[in-house]
């Protein structure tokens, strides 16, 4: 029976969606989630429902494109086991019509946030004797999508940290791996739709769950268990891999 007893785990973007999901599931397995976002009211219900569940969280708002708010929240609730790495923003956008203002704002939180988290996260589990890193990455780092350019190259740069950090810590007992899910149906893929596409939100939907060979979108719920599987015990023999969790897209789309 797979198991996160006891370890305490620190998880970026876990108001809503894909972290809210991990934060559940971990909390279920038995770990003590810290939940970083800037969502106050996402954040908060999150950690009540898991508490109400009769599980341990901890709520703590912050933005992951401040190094030092990271380094200080990181250092407040040291030791931890695990460090997710989730937060994220999506951007459509070739290289042309993306602005300078907006490739920056992907930066700042796709890239830049995570590096801010593992410049924190690794010093903390050096002094400890390991740790356990998952980071965040997209199907967009290994084939083209339309209109993708800078969150694409932002989650290029994800997958490269992850094997970086993997291997220049491989005997520091420290482990680094990375999720690369397509499209996951969440409360943000229904407001990305009807804020890009008015009035064909269906049809949107539609053509976006069957872009997936499977034939629909991932759950969050699924993503989740994949991360706590990774992240566990059971997955101490893993590092410097990414997971693909598409529904077939990076195989069998022809």
């Amino acid at each position: 029976m797979l198991t996160l007893k006891d370890k305490k785990t620190i998880i970026t973007g876990a108001g809503s969606g894909i972290g809210k999901a991990i934060a559940l599931l971990f909390a279920e397995k038995g770990a003590h989630v810290i939940l970083l976002d800037r969502d106050l009211e996402g954040g908060k219900l999150v950690a009540e429902s898991i508490e109400a569940s009769g599980g341990k969280a901890t709520f703590l708002p912050c933005d992951v494109t401040s190094q030092q708010k990271i380094k200080t929240l990181f250092n407040l609730v040291a030791p931890f086991h695990i460090l997710v790495n989730n937060a994220g923003i999506a951007h459509i956008g070739n290289a042309v019509s993306t602005t300078e203002e907006d490739f920056d704002k992907v930066i700042s939180v796709n890239v830049k946030g995570v590096y801010n988290c593992l410049h924190a996260a690794i010093p903390i589990f050096l002094t400890q004797g390991g740790g356990v890193i998952l980071n965040m990455c997209s199907v967009a780092a290994k084939v083209g999508l339309q209109d993708r350019f800078a969150y694409s190259m932002s989650k290029g740069a994800v997958a490269a940290m992850t094997l970086s950090v993997a291997k220049d810590y491989l005997h520091q007992g420290i482990r680094c791996n990375s999720i690369s899910p397509a499209r996951v149906h969440t409360p943000f893929v229904d407001g990305f739709i009807a804020k890009n596409y008015p009035g064909k939100e269906a049809e949107i939907f539609e053509k976006l769950s069957k872009s997936q060979p499977i034939g629909r979108m991932g759950k969050p719920e699924e993503i989740a268990a994949l991360a706590a599987f990774i992240c566990s015990d059971d997955a101490a023999f893993i590092t410097g891999t990414d997971y693909p969790i598409d529904g077939g897209f990076l195989t069998l789309n022809t």
